[in-house]
């Protein structure tokens, strides 16, 4: 009997070994290697401008208050709260301490594209390297270049502040397991280069599903309604759909939609608030060309 109750033990323990290494070996970091980033040759800075602005990379890395070039010194610190807990926004400067000033071109590739940490660990997807998995290898090249030219600040984000088990590193393995993906949001049944484009900026470097996007109760899309609308991550009130059938901007133009991206105002003249605000500002800074993109793959997503 007692061997029988050992025997048992044993292979127990073998089952919830060989389980725990088959889940890790699912779910562990999954960097792309470095032979990805030789050979691209040297940067665009101006091109990794322009991406910079796609990416409103200042909306969440700039300190908290600051205003006009002072939001150029990405210092981090702002706290985004959210169901899962607190998260500080990292510096992203190019101090070599207290920023990313001494990442490489690889470690930075594979936090943007990957959300693994030069140290080899899983980022949590507040970063939302789920939407930047899909830009180019050029784009992230050009805009590490241009990141090191911005100012330096020696500014240390606090820890984030998340319940258990949502401090648990490994489990973003699942989570990525359920959720990341680098292939396209929506199939489009009608994509010329200009809506190719605007499809790129979007669910790429522009990352607009990630407010726009309803989520389910582990924090993962709800694909089936892509871009058409969900409560406010950070409290009350709610981010409108955007898609064709929108209330708000389905009986706009692409003429209107790419306007409003460069002015801030509505066809009625009422204007940009909330969150928008920034996101806005920042695609003002894009060439007119862009805006319109965006315009036009925002017509031809599926109406929700």
């Amino acid at each position: 009997m007692v061997r029988r109750f050992i025997r048992l033990l044993l292979c127990l323990i073998g089952v919830a070994v060989l389980g725990g290494g088959a889940f890790y070996l699912v779910t562990a970091p999954d960097p792309l290697p470095e032979s990805r980033w030789a050979g691209l040759g040297a940067p665009d800075p101006a091109n990794g401008q322009m991406v910079f602005w796609a990416g409103g990379c200042v909306s969440c890395h700039a300190a908290p208050g600051s205003e006009g070039d002072a939001k150029l010194t990405l210092a981090g610190g702002l706290a985004l709260k959210s169901p899962f807990g607190t998260f500080h926004v990292p510096n992203i400067s190019p101090d070599e301490k207290a920023g990313i000033g001494a990442w490489t071109l690889a470690e930075f590739g594979n936090a943007m594209k990957r959300g693994v940490g030069p140290g080899g660990e899983h980022l949590y997807p507040s970063f939302p390297y789920s939407s930047y998995s899909r830009m180019s290898d050029k784009d992230v090249n050009d805009l590490f270049a241009f990141l090191k030219t911005l100012p330096k600040s020696a500014n240390v984000a606090p820890q984030h502040e998340l319940p258990f088990p949502f401090h648990i590193r490994l489990a973003l393995g699942g989570w990525k397991f359920l959720y990341f993906s680098d292939q396209p949001r929506v199939a489009l049944a009608k994509s010329d280069d200009k809506i190719k484009r605007g499809q790129y900026l979007v669910e790429g470097p522009g990352h607009c599903g990630e407010c726009h996007t309803p989520r389910d109760a582990l924090g993962g899309f709800q694909a089936d309604q892509w871009l058409a609308g969900a409560p406010n991550p950070e409290g009350k009130g709610r981010i409108p759909d955007i898609t064709p059938a929108s209330k708000s901007i389905g009986g706009w133009s692409e003429a209107d939609i790419a306007s409003y991206l460069e002015t801030g105002f509505t066809p009625d003249f009422d204007s940009v608030g909330g969150s928008m605000v920034d996101v806005q500002q920042n695609i003002a800074h894009l060439p007119a060309a862009d805006r319109e993109a965006i315009a036009a793959y925002l017509k031809a997503v599926p109406g929700r």
